[in-house]
């Protein structure tokens, strides 16, 4: 049987705290409740997309609806810049003026507040000018004169500057070229500056260093001329420059890893002379020391630098000595498959991992270590060398033609097709007549222009790089 509260679910009443049998009053005026219900909660559902803080404006504490106009009723922080009404308007007037810069005395008319009449021109200070000197005729005959000028030259010169304000192009267009001589540009730069600084030096007070500026003409001869060569490049120039630019830029990269190496290189020797030191130090120090104290300065022999630095073990708890045995992650995959190789030719297994075999055991792979990052350095400069002497052969036979072919007969035709330099050593270490023969002087060597740069910088890229 159905109960109150299901009939109020189907009718959409609403539940109430009778949750009893539904009377005749309740069906009735259902209609009435669900209207009064509706005014109650009438609210405007936020647009999608809107943000939450913008809709929120929208409304005020009420929960009115949005206005149609926007409006501003609060008094808050903004006021009202213009108060119409309080004030009687301030009168214009149609009045004329003149402006100060003007040496021609025009009349213009605009419009002007009634309290400013009569003041100047508001404008007229932005006219600057420049001032130019006005020497005498006593200073000019004492000081000014020159033979390449005349008087009248110069009081023309000087006339134009101040006419233009010292705009030097239009000056050196409007020059009277009938009357007088064709000047350039730093022609007529150099005369007024020369007399500015003449004047300036002449009048300052006694005992004073005036400053005085100094016109290089030659120097702005000299940059016009480059920046007119430079417009006129052809195509082919810029496209020539840039090539050269970026072969410097290449030759400089492999000078940069060319030095890399060598540091490393020497890096490399100085670990190795410095672990041959300290085993010596140590042998000598063991014979007169107890077993005990040397077990436990065995561990500071070998550098940090010098070939493998394996982890120490110091944490808490129980660890297998077999573990101080295992090769870090730094080492690579190369240099542990050489370790494997060499070790595995020796007849070396992996030994008992007591206290004095994994500490000699771990010394001899960091050995081996070093020992093959020497051969590689090495191989690297042999092949370094080689290329040098082939670029060097290379030269001589570009600069002298036929003269040294007796000397470039074991150039880089002579290299093996295998790339093999043991065999160009041994090649070479063969015939002592090329060895005999005396290097020529780089001065004697006379180089032909050529379209292909040769680099002597040297390669970066090496056979076992």
């Amino acid at each position: 049987m159905a109960t109150g509260a299901d009939v109020r679910d189907i009718l959409e009443l609403g539940g109430t705290d009778n949750d009893g049998p539904i009377s005749k009053k309740d069906l009735i005026n259902s209609d009435k409740k669900k209207s009064k219900k509706a005014t109650e909660t009438l609210t405007f559902k936020r647009p999608e997309g809107m943000h939450r803080e913008v809709y929120a404006l929208l409304y005020s504490d009420k929960r009115d609806a949005p206005p149609l106009l926007p409006s501003d009723t609060t008094q808050g922080y903004r006021t009202v810049k213009a108060k119409l009404g309080c004030k009687k308007v301030r009168p214009w007037k149609w009045m004329p003026f003149t402006n100060p810069a003007r040496k021609d005395g025009a009349i213009f008319h605009h419009w002007r507040r009634m309290a400013e009449e009569g003041k100047d021109y508001p404008f007229a200070r932005f006219n600057k000018t420049v001032q130019v000197p006005v020497y005498s005729e006593q200073e000019y005959q004492m000081h000014l004169h020159d033979d390449g000028w005349t008087k009248g030259e110069t009081d023309h010169l000087f006339d134009l500057c101040k006419r233009f304000d010292l705009r030097f192009v239009v000056i050196h267009d409007r020059y009277d070229y009938q009357q007088y001589r064709k000047r350039s540009i730093e022609d007529l730069k150099e005369r007024y500056y020369n007399i500015c600084g003449k004047l300036t030096k002449v009048r300052a007070a006694s005992g004073t260093e005036p400053k005085i500026y100094i016109f290089d003409a030659g120097h702005e001869r000299r940059r016009k001329e480059q920046l007119e060569k430079l417009f006129n490049r052809t195509p082919e120039q810029v496209a020539e420059e840039e090539y050269l630019i970026q072969e410097l830029r290449k030759i400089e990269n492999r000078k940069k890893e060319r030095e890399k190496k060598a540091q490393d290189l020497q890096k490399l020797i100085k670990a190795a002379d410095t672990t041959t030191e300290l085993r010596r130090a140590e042998k000598r120090v063991s014979k007169k020391k107890l077993p005990q104290k040397r077990d436990a300065e065995k561990p500071q022999a070998v550098p940090e630098t010098a070939g493998i630095k394996f982890p120490d073990f110091k944490s808490a708890g129980v660890t297998l000595r077999s573990q101080r045995m295992k090769l870090p992650s730094s080492v690579g995959q190369k240099k542990i498959k050489a370790i494997e190789q060499i070790l595995a030719e020796q007849g070396v297994l992996n030994p008992m991992p007591t206290e004095e075999i994994v500490q000699m055991f771990n010394e001899l792979r960091s050995d081996l270590v070093l020992l093959y990052e020497l051969k590689q350095a090495h191989g690297n400069c042999e092949y370094e060398q080689q290329m040098l002497r082939h670029r060097y052969e290379a030269l001589l036979k570009a600069g002298s033609g036929a003269g040294c072919g007796g000397l470039t007969g074991g150039g880089i035709a002579g290299v093996p097709q295998g790339g093999d330099l043991s065999a160009l050593n041994s090649t070479t270490s063969s015939t002592p007549a090329v060895e005999a023969q005396s290097w020529p002087n780089i001065d004697d060597i006379k180089l032909e222009p050529k379209e292909q740069i040769i680099d002597v910088v040297g390669a970066p890229l090496t056979p076992n790089s």
